[in-house]
């Protein structure tokens, strides 16, 4: 038997990096898993890849409407969901000279805004004893330059983590944070301002953790399962570090 046997999970930023490998995870594990992504190219290949435990909804989670689409999805299969991975975010370099507005509010928007409404549009739908997980950073813990507003947004969900973890006790939903090093995903690359220097940022991210490289996406992966799964039965309003000790040591 799978540790997810019978389960439904929802992950959001389901088709590329920490969210794929999870979804992977998840169905390897016996549930059913709907991901959802904002590119229908990247959300199909996605789903071909896991089979048929798999349910693709394209949607961004800073729209309201979206979100109303996915869970209503969800509730037609009518199941209710057993784990919720909010992990669909992003971010861009920017010091505080170089901040502008609009920046601030699509990190914002995403991380924190997304994150939340993905959280209390879910409310319904969680069933007595589902473990909610909301990705976080361990930038949210350092002082990374130009990376301010990025960190601000992971440092909120923690608290807000903290929160619903008190607030859904009564339900015996866990709420925890999974926060992960610097991982090798496009999205890392991607932060690299032009593409011929994504190597050098994957280098320097890398020297920065005390076991010296970066974490591959299955082991994030790991430790969502981890945090989803029965074997966490007694772990609600942490934060845990899957981070090579970069935050650590």
């Amino acid at each position: 038997m799978g540790q997810l046997d019978t389960k439904t999970a929802l992950i959001t930023g389901g088709s590329t990096g920490i969210g794929l490998a999870t979804a992977h995870r998840f169905a390897a594990e016996g549930a059913h898993v709907f991901i959802t992504g904002r590119r229908q190219a990247e959300l199909d290949n996605a789903v071909a890849a896991i089979g048929d435990n798999a349910t693709g909804i394209r949607g961004d989670v800073s729209d309201l409407d979206d979100l109303d689409r996915v869970f209503a999805a969800i509730t037609t299969r009518g199941r209710g969901l057993d784990v919720l991975f909010v992990n669909a975010g992003g971010g861009a370099f920017a010091t505080l000279e170089q901040l502008t507005p609009e920046g601030f509010d699509d990190t914002f928007g995403i991380n924190v805004r997304g994150a939340v409404f993905t959280v209390q549009k879910a409310l319904a739908l969680l069933n007595e004893g589902a473990s909610v997980i909301v990705t976080g950073s361990t930038a949210a813990s350092k002082g990374n330059p130009a990376f301010g507003v990025y960190a601000a947004s992971k440092a909120a969900l923690r608290s807000f983590t903290r929160t619903w973890a008190a607030e859904l006790a009564g339900r015996n939903i866990r709420v925890n944070t999974i926060a992960p090093g610097p991982t090798n995903t496009p999205g890392l690359s991607g932060l690299a301002p032009d593409p011929s220097q994504a190597q050098g940022l994957l280098d320097m991210l890398a020297g920065n953790v005390p076991l010296g490289r970066l974490a591959h996406s299955d082991e994030i992966a790991n430790a969502v399962l981890f945090l989803a799964s029965d074997q966490a039965s007694f772990v609600t309003g942490t934060e845990l570090f899957a981070d090579g000790g970069e935050a650590q040591l």
